[in-house]
């Protein structure tokens, strides 16, 4: 059995703690155990004890809820396609919420047509089963009075073979990792609740497949999402923009103060940022300095990209309200963005983050994982900034 003993010293009190923190967070990712299926499994890690010196034992308690929430994102992200699908994913949500205390709710396929959730519909008609559908898991802060609400939404693409428009067999390896987006939200929620944040959450998660077969909807196919928006098809594996709109539209009619969506969106981000940064849009362009900013304190950088409505002619369509995306990759990461948009309630803050992030070879920062779970760490650290949610608060 290890401890690991911290001392910091020779630095100013803020820094000081700052570097205590950074520590035991890394110190916490590495121990954290990821599934394995080796014959003759790897030794645990023993490290069993963390004692630091110089401060309160109560000083940590958001690092260690954040430390959970994140090993939770990682771990979900780790499982294999067919240990992790949207069927086991649904249970072991439902398990998770039971164990937590949250309220557990799964609109299935019949729910969804009858709400009129065509995009998410159309990604969902091939499987092979009927088990897709949107979890909703709720974490209600303790005490009474009037309390922030914060809906977070997540992309569950359990595996991802692009459709119709089939990915090659290098962009196909690791889209077991598509639904990293859910997981992230669902790590939050857990770091959230375990940290006893005062804000009331409802988590939404949308988990389906996206395959290929007779059923697989088609460039070219026109459906209507729940908003009554209707959307022309124009490639089949920009699923997770379609699966979105459906859980965004449901998520916004519950009027939440902050709507944040977590997505392994576009390969487009990426190439803009690698895979060190992830990408920033919200429809509140005053956010972007304390988006940024926040991205520098917690470690898990973003950059904001532009919004801006001129955007749109991209996705103007003769046949439908908007088109899925365009056939050019050209700046594809903000087109995605201003596409979602069409699905948040007006006026209501929004901020959605592609994970360009969301893996990095050898891991990134205190994270040692290829899968990092980027997101978990950085919304905590939005969602306790006061300032910040004061600011979403007041009326564009």
């Amino acid at each position: 059995v290890a401890k690991l003993c911290c001392h910091v010293d020779g630095l100013a009190a803020n820094e000081a703690g700052e570097w205590r923190e950074a520590i035991v967070s890394a110190a916490l990712a590495a121990a954290a155990p990821m599934p394995t299926h080796k014959a003759k499994a790897p030794p645990p890690c023993d490290l069993r004890t963390i004692e630091v010196f110089g401060a309160r034992s109560a000083d940590f308690d958001a690092a260690v809820a954040t430390a959970a929430g994140n090993h939770l994102a990682r771990w979900l992200t780790t499982l294999p396609p067919n240990e992790l699908h949207c069927v086991s994913y649904r249970r072991t949500l439902q398990q998770l919420a039971r164990r937590e205390g949250w309220s557990f709710r799964f609109y299935d396929e019949s729910a969804l047509a009858r709400l009129g959730a065509g995009a998410f519909l159309a990604v969902s008609q091939a499987n092979s089963h009927r088990g897709a559908g949107i979890v909703r898991l709720g974490y209600r802060a303790p005490g009474r009075g009037r309390r922030a609400r914060v809906g977070l939404v997540g992309k569950g693409i359990c595996f991802d073979t692009g459709g119709i428009n089939l990915k090659a067999h290098k962009g196909m390896y690791l889209m077991h990792g598509d639904m990293q987006g859910s997981a992230v939200a669902v790590g939050t929620l857990l770091a959230c609740a375990r940290s006893g944040l005062g804000v009331d959450v409802d988590c939404w998660l949308a988990l389906t497949e996206n395959e290929i077969g007779p059923r697989a909807y088609r460039p070219q196919d026109i459906v209507r999402a729940s908003n009554g928006v209707t959307i022309q098809v124009v490639h089949s594996d920009a699923e997770g923009r379609m699966v979105l709109a459906d859980t965004l539209a449901l998520a916004s009619r519950e009027k939440p103060g902050l709507l944040l969506d977590f997505a392994t969106l576009t390969g487009a981000c990426v190439n803009a940022l690698t895979d060190r940064y992830s990408g920033a849009f919200t429809n509140r362009p005053d956010l972007h300095a304390r988006l940024q900013e926040v991205g520098s304190e917690s470690g898990e950088r973003v950059w904001c990209f532009p919004m801006d409505e001129d955007f749109d002619l991209e996705l103007e369509c003769a046949v439908a309200d908007v088109l899925q995306c365009t056939l050019e990759s050209k700046g594809d990461h903000i087109l995605a963005a201003r596409f979602l948009s069409k699905f948040v309630a007006a006026g209501l803050p929004w901020v959605h983050i592609d994970l360009a992030a969301a893996e990095h070879k050898g891991g990134l920062g205190h994270v040692p994982t290829e899968f990092t779970g980027f997101g978990v760490r950085y919304a905590l650290r939005l969602l306790n900034d006061r300032s910040f949610m004061a600011q979403v608060g007041k009326q564009p």
